[in-house]
């Protein structure tokens, strides 16, 4: 095990495409999403305890959830978490992260991650993150795990990778952000594309320099707080400099721009956990592929996840493609696969109904 090797969980997700599982009080990440008995923090958490020590594996999050992630991780202290101010998405979150680390270990290796995702292969994944710290340690390289798609996912990002036989970690040629059906079923028959998982490895020099020469602003932003980080106006500083960061995600703001970017393939059982949709791709099914939680019936009813309510009985007919959750105040029934419209949801029943039910 490394001695410095620093994991970055990104918590800070509202995961609106889990409403109304998934609130703005409780996002997704803080649920037992898998039933499992932990929630998928703390099994992210559990995934990269295994490759580093509990002291460094720290968590970026939105300052409402601090109560809440230290009382799923107690095993973090204060300066592990990493409290930010406002929804500046992921290239102010990692930059926040590496900048405070710098100062702490400046010859420090980072693994980024998100917190939500499931992996059902950890050794397979072990080996992938192992063989990127290596890489990452040794070069001047920003690393980003690839995921080698199934299908003609419309959701995710991809990654186009020079063939270089026998080599592990591949140069990127090309990043393309959810591309229409047709596109994505030419970038499976081509067979030199990955789905982008979101996970980066690189070192603390590499990271740094990266945003130094592709996002300046960002970078003078968090360089002037060197002298704020673990003291008492820490948080203080934070937000001022929050409130002066562009929202950018580190795909836009760096992978994008940067010249030295590469990718390791892995094959871990993946999923982003995105959407009832993407949960009911991996939970069990029965016969009628329906995924059935709850005291249910179904007749004539195929490919519909169906969550019903504790003490109540559920009966469904004649429905496919459906999600059917029913919480103690919120019942909904949609088509699974129209997360995109969850916003709209959303968004119409804070103003009608009230925050309470979002």
């Amino acid at each position: 095990m490394s001695t410095n090797i620093y994991v970055v969980i990104m918590a800070g997700g509202s995961g609106t495409r889990f409403w109304p599982y998934s609130r703005d009080a409780k996002p997704k990440q803080f649920l037992d999403v898998l039933g499992t008995g932990r929630s998928l923090l703390q099994m992210t958490f559990d995934r990269f305890a295994e490759i580093t020590t509990p002291d460094k594996i720290w968590v970026v999050s939105n300052e409402k959830y601090e109560l809440l992630i230290h009382d799923q991780l107690p095993e973090l202290e204060k300066h592990q978490v990493l409290l930010e101010t406002e929804k500046r998405n992921t290239a102010p979150c990692i930059a926040y992260a590496s900048y405070k680390i710098m100062k702490r270990d400046p010859n420090a290796v980072l693994v980024v991650s998100p917190s939500d995702h499931a992996i059902f292969k950890e050794k397979e994944f072990q080996k992938v993150i192992n063989t990127s710290v290596e890489s990452a340690s040794s070069e001047e390289k920003l690393i980003t795990i690839g995921i080698r798609p199934n299908r003609p996912e419309t959701g995710y990002g991809y990654i186009q990778y020079l063939s270089d036989p026998g080599v592990p970690v591949k140069k990127v040629k090309t990043f393309t952000e959810k591309p229409e059906t047709d596109l994505a079923i030419k970038f499976i028959e081509s067979g030199d594309f990955l789905w982008n998982s979101g996970i980066f490895i690189w070192s603390i020099d590499s990271i740094i320099k990266a945003f130094e020469k592709h996002e300046e602003e960002i970078a003078s932003i968090f360089a002037a707080g060197l002298s704020e980080f673990y003291t008492d106006s820490e948080q203080a500083f934070i937000k001022k400099a929050y409130s002066q960061c562009k929202n950018i995600s580190i795909d836009y703001a760096v992978m994008e721009k940067a010249d030295n970017v590469y990718v390791v393939p892995g094959d871990f059982g993946w999923s982003d956990l995105g959407s009832w949709n993407a949960l009911h791709e991996i939970k069990d099914k029965d016969d009628s592929d329906n995924v059935v939680e709850g005291n249910v019936m179904t007749y004539d009813s195929k490919d519909n996840y169906i969550k019903g309510k504790k003490g109540k009985i559920t009966v469904v007919q004649g429905c496919e493609g459906f999600l059917i959750a029913d919480f103690d105040d919120v019942l909904l029934v949609c088509k699974k696969e129209d997360s995109s419209l969850f916003r709209d949801f959303i968004t119409d029943v804070k103003s009608e109904k009230g925050e309470k039910y979002v």
